[in-house]
């Protein structure tokens, strides 16, 4: 691929500019934002031409974006399949090591200001890289966006994933670091857009995080610089066997693989976070979600004390539904009364078959629902756009 050339914009309209190296007039939105498209991928020659056909039919102009994809030392037709893109789309190839390894890989690589990320067996939906821009393009202070998403089923399910609002905030305090906890699945790989600088103060990304690298990233990104997070669906996020995460729990060498990842994760960010400058209390409350995922990970596989299966379920349930109503948290203390007297694999396997029957899912749809994620209430913040739409 063509190394992206400097760009020279000139203002011929209100809606118009001449394009980098005099190539072509395009919307002003998108004048002084090169993007790197950064696909990560590993044994996905069924989905790896749905990803990249997603970037290359983007209304997005191809002068000012490349597309790179890292391939993880695929076994089967991937890269074959890549390289027929040659010269729109880069082919990195590499031994296999895991997500983490193909980011420390293919972000040296990007040559864009701001690196806009994807997985290799999903999609994107029209309009993304034109609304990255965007947001982007007016907010030059902004490190990190996040987005609304589609998860997409085998079957043809489709489930929208949305925030209430845009929000724009830093983890800077306790409360955006409790809205953040919250907000994690909205800026996973296939979501996330870093400017280019950003990321590589961050790097390098742990090794062991053969997946979970983009929650690394984008938890540092969050605590170092603004992010943005907008109710757009610009993603489409396959649900799959053979996604590394969400299979990771159908054998048991699976979920402690991910129990070491989840792990391993926890742990470099209690090393790395400090250092961002980020309060202590604030990091304490980004951590306490991920640190309780790997305890109660290393509780199922090998045990430990009935009292912390206790703490870390409680602990769980307050990040996740502190606000739910009295009968949700009455039932919830009254369900956990087995876990301070089992031994902790007895009280996960129990729960999981129960939680298997159906007699138990209508009886507990019909009397107590789960309650949904808890409202955090964050004070608002204006766009640079915005605040100067108000003065005009």
């Amino acid at each position: 691929m063509a190394q992206l050339c400097r760009s020279v914009f000139v203002l011929l309209g209100s809606q118009i500019a001449l394009g980098p190296c005099g190539r072509g007039l395009v919307p002003r939105g998108f004048a002084s934002v090169q993007l790197s498209v950064l696909i990560d991928t590993y044994n996905h020659e069924r989905l790896i031409a749905t990803a990249i056909n997603s970037v290359l039919e983007q209304d997005f102009p191809a002068s000012q974006r490349e597309v790179i994809v890292v391939d993880d030392g695929s076994t089967d037709r991937t890269a074959e399949i890549v390289r027929r893109y040659a010269p729109q789309v880069r082919l990195v190839t590499k031994n296999n090591g895991g997500q983490a390894s193909a980011f420390n890989a293919g972000i040296p690589e990007c040559r864009g200001e701001v690196i806009v990320f994807l997985d290799g067996d999903d999609w994107w939906a029209p309009g993304k890289l034109r609304r990255m821009a965007e947001v982007f393009r007016e907010d030059p202070a902004l490190g990190m966006i996040g987005h609304a998403f589609i998860e997409s089923f085998d079957d043809g399910t489709r489930k929208t994933i949305s925030p209430s609002e845009r929000i724009r905030l830093q983890v800077n305090n306790v409360s955006a670091a409790t809205l953040f906890r919250l907000s994690r699945c909205y800026f996973g790989t296939s979501r996330l857009g870093l400017r280019a600088d950003l990321a590589r103060k961050i790097l390098p990304v742990p090794e062991a995080l053969v997946f979970e690298a983009d929650e690394y990233l984008f938890t540092m990104a969050a605590a170092l610089g603004p992010f943005a997070l907008l109710p757009d669906a610009l993603t489409h996020y396959r649900v799959h066997a053979g996604n590394l995460f969400l299979g990771a729990g159908a054998s048991q060498a699976g979920e402690r693989r991910k129990a070491q990842v989840i792990a391993e994760l926890a742990q470099a960010l209690r090393i790395s976070l400090p250092a961002t400058g980020a309060p202590q209390d604030a990091v304490d409350a980004m951590l306490e979600i991920v640190e309780a995922e790997a305890a109660q990970l290393r509780l199922k596989l090998d045990g430990g004390w009935p009292w912390e299966t206790f703490r870390t379920e409680r602990t769980i349930y307050r990040v996740q539904h502190g606000d739910a109503p009295a009968t949700s948290r009455i039932f919830r203390t009254l369900s956990m009364v087995p876990a301070l007297a089992l031994p902790p694999r007895w009280f996960y396997r129990g729960r999981q078959w129960l939680g298997s029957q159906t007699w138990y899912k209508r009886a507990r749809a019909g009397a107590v629902p789960v309650p949904g994620f808890a409202k955090v209430d964050i004070p608002k913040t204006e766009t640079p756009a915005a605040k100067r739409e108000a003065k005009s």
